[in-house]
């Protein structure tokens, strides 16, 4: 009678611990859902322009959590603080590179000429690079005649090119010749799209955002341009993290910056 029950026994045993083990293992081996990534309705990267005349923004711009690029003007008493304290406060900073203009503007110092040579202007991107530290590319600062000059900005492309920066074009004349300079040399390069603040009114500024957010969500990516003043930053301390909500994604523009075929 043993010998006969014994191999139900040790099947009732098997079939137990089979049980057993199930219930213990399967909440381990359950599928974890997978996490949906959230819809991106366009890349935005927003500069900041003209930082080193003052410190007196930086308060504000701490208070932004999204992706600034800021530009740096170099060769003031604050260019190099400032960029150490905006790259401390997670900022790409880029140096604006003055460039000569049209117009009878007040230049600032060792601004690039159109007459100028490489060797020249060699010399000034690498002073104008040991006190706007941290830079990961160069924008024009000004510059409408010389972006419109084919040799110039040849040359100067040519040398941010060896240093490894990207260029964005801050795009002041329609004439401008360096998107296909810039395709033809192999520099990354961005341009920018919409400047935010040609009036110092918050709701002009809200406005231009606006268009920059439906730009970016057609062309899939935009650049826009603002200055170093206080309503500008309040209003991008304001409106980014609603923009952010809305799904779109804040970039430096390293991000973008690439080389054309």
């Amino acid at each position: 009678m043993r010998m006969k029950n014994k191999p139900l026994i040790i099947f009732a045993l098997v079939f137990l611990l089979v049980v057993f083990i199930a219930v213990i293992l399967t909440p381990l081996y359950k599928k974890v859902p997978r996490k949906i990534k959230p819809i991106v309705k366009g890349r935005i990267a927003i500069v900041i322009d003209d930082w080193g005349y003052h410190l007196d923004n930086l308060a504000i711009a701490g208070q932004i959590k999204q992706r600034l690029t800021c530009a740096v003007l170099p060769g003031l008493k604050n260019s190099r603080a400032v960029s150490q304290r905006l790259h401390k406060l997670g900022f790409e900073i880029i140096l604006h590179l003055p460039m000569e203009p049209k117009g009878k503007l007040r230049l600032e110092k060792d601004t690039i000429a159109v007459n100028m040579g490489r060797e020249q202007m060699r010399r000034i991107l690498d002073k104008d690079l040991t006190t706007v530290i941290f830079a990961k590319g160069v924008s024009n600062h000004m510059g409408s005649r010389l972006t419109e000059d084919m040799d110039s900005s040849g040359m100067i492309l040519l040398e941010i090119k060896k240093r490894n920066l990207y260029f964005l074009d801050s795009f002041v004349t329609a004439k401008s010749v360096c998107a296909g300079l810039a395709r033809k040399i192999g520099l990354r390069f961005a341009r920018r799209d919409v400047f935010l603040d040609n009036r110092d009114e918050p709701e002009y500024i809200r406005a231009q955002l606006k268009s920059l957010k439906n730009l970016a969500h057609a062309a899939g990516m935009a650049v826009g341009i603002g200055h170093d003043r206080r309503n500008t930053l309040i209003v991008l301390k304001e409106m980014l993290p609603q923009l952010a909500k809305e799904g779109y994604e804040f970039v430096f523009v390293s991000k973008i910056a690439k080389v054309e075929r």
